[in-house]
This record gives structure tokens, C-alpha cells and sequence, in this order.
């Protein structure tokens, strides 16, 4: 009979962390609503597609919800990481393989209903003070259109609209529309009393990326669930879930 020598049991070990570590792992950020813990459990529209895909793919893959600058940072070093909701943007097109569209949606600035209405680009742009989140691709794309009177102090979503709501500020932007919608619900901010000013500030269509380095053939079999989801029309039944509209 053969005895499992010290050497071997630490070489079985090792094999098996070194395993563990090559799994797939998925993360994603506080975004409603997208991705969003809720009840302590993590929802959303864009969770319940990927988890629709893992179960046409077979897929079991841990989902973590993280800070938004530390799951891009994960994206970025982990191998093997898969993250969702993000904007396909032409500076990070090469970065990931990309499984999408997911949905499309827009970004606007919103003001308080009570407040001179604003319809231009250049009245944004000469207004005292608008206010976003301190990090992430909204600010910066804010920046990239000339905007020198940004207010980057809020750290999450629901900051802007107490701060708005406050008085602090007299516009925000931070979220899409099915996000102020969200938003409005959650803080129980009466119809009505936020007005949506009509520049379009971004547009584009969210998708799940994918670390370079995973394997083709599960990017493949992720964009052939979600083209599945999409002809049998769950897709779309998934979406209608989130998109009840904020009052005007």
C-alpha cells in the first residue's frame, strides 16, 4: 500500500488553488437598474440576463457585486473575468471581447420641475454648477465635451438626487433614464417633480465584457444564449421589467 507523502498532498493543494483561481468569475457594480443589490440579494435587468445565459450556457459561474473603480480593476488584472453592465466605448474596444447588445439606452441631465427650464447644449455648459458622480465614464465623458463647471462630489447615485431635491444643485446627471426612473421610485420623489432636459448627453448599448484572455468558445456560447434569449423574446420580457417610466 502507497502512503501520500507530505510532497504530494502539498502538490495536490496547490493544483487544486491554482484550479480554483482559472475559474470564470463575474462582477459587477451598484447600477441600477442594471445591477443593484437589493433585500441583500443582487438583481437587476442586465443580472437577470446573465443569469439566463449561464442557464442556456450550463454555466455556474460566481457573480460578485463590487465597487465600480475595483470591479474595472478586476476586468483589467484578473484572468478569466467577465463583468456586466458596461458601455462599448471606442477606448474600450480592444480591451475585452465584448457579448451584446444588451439593451440601448441614453443619458440626459435632469433639473428640478420648478426650476427656469433649460433646452440647450450651451445653456449646460455656461449653468453655475452640474453636478455627477466623482468617478467613472459619465463624468469623464462630461469632461470630453467641454464641460469646466462639473460638481463631482457625489459618490453614489441616490446622493445626486437628495442633492437636487436639497437644493445643493440644479442639475444632475448620472444615470439613464430607466436608472432616474429607478431612482425616483426608491426615494419616493413624487411625479412630476424632476424634468428631463432634452440634450443627449450620451447614447450608446450596454454589454457584458469579457478579459481578453477567456476562452473563445464561452464568449460564443454567451452570445448565442443571449441571441436565443432575444429571438424567443425573454430578452425583451426581461427589459419591460425595469423600464417604468419617471412622472414628467
Amino acid at each position: 500500500m502507497k502512503h501520500t507523502t507530505p510532497a504530494a498532498v502539498l502538490l495536490c493543494l496547490l493544483l487544486g488553488t491554482v484550479a480554483r483561481a482559472e475559474e470564470y468569475q463575474v462582477v459587477t457594480e451598484e447600477w441600477a437598474p442594471y445591477n443593484y443589490q437589493e433585500n441583500n440579494q443582487l438583481t437587476g435587468m442586465t443580472t437577470e440576463v446573465v443569469r439566463a445565459i449561464m442557464a442556456l450556457t450550463g454555466d455556474d459561474f460566481e457573480v460578485l457585486l463590487k465597487p465600480s473603480m475595483r470591479a474595472s480593476q478586476i476586468l483589467k488584472t484578473r484572468r478569466k473575468t467577465i463583468m456586466y453592465s458596461m458601455f462599448r466605448t471606442a477606448e474600450r474596444e480592444s480591451l475585452y471581447k465584448w457579448v451584446g447588445p444588451i439593451v440601448e439606452e441614453s443619458i440626459h441631465p435632469y433639473q428640478l420641475a420648478s426650476a427656469p427650464p433649460l433646452s440647450s447644449l450651451e445653456q449646460l455648459l455656461r449653468a453655475p454648477q452640474i453636478t455627477t458622480r466623482h468617478a467613472g465614464l459619465v463624468p469623464q465623458m462630461l469632461q470630453s465635451l467641454g464641460f469646466n463647471n462639473l460638481d463631482k462630489s457625489a459618490t453614489e447615485s441616490k446622493q445626486l438626487y437628495r442633492m437636487l431635491l436639497a437644493g445643493r444643485t440644479s442639475i444632475i446627471v448620472g444615470d439613464t433614464d430607466a436608472g432616474v426612473a429607478y431612482y425616483s421610485r426608491q426615494l419616493d420623489i413624487a411625479p412630476g417633480t424632476l424634468r428631463k432636459i432634452p440634450i443627449e448627453l450620451y447614447h450608446s448599448s450596454l454589454y457584458i465584457a469579457f478579459s481578453l484572455d477567456s476562452e473563445d468558445k464561452v464568449v460564443t456560447a454567451w452570445a448565442r444564449a443571449l441571441e436565443q434569449l432575444r429571438r424567443s423574446g425573454e430578452l425583451r420580457r426581461i427589459q419591460s421589467r425595469y423600464e417604468q417610466p419617471v412622472g414628467q
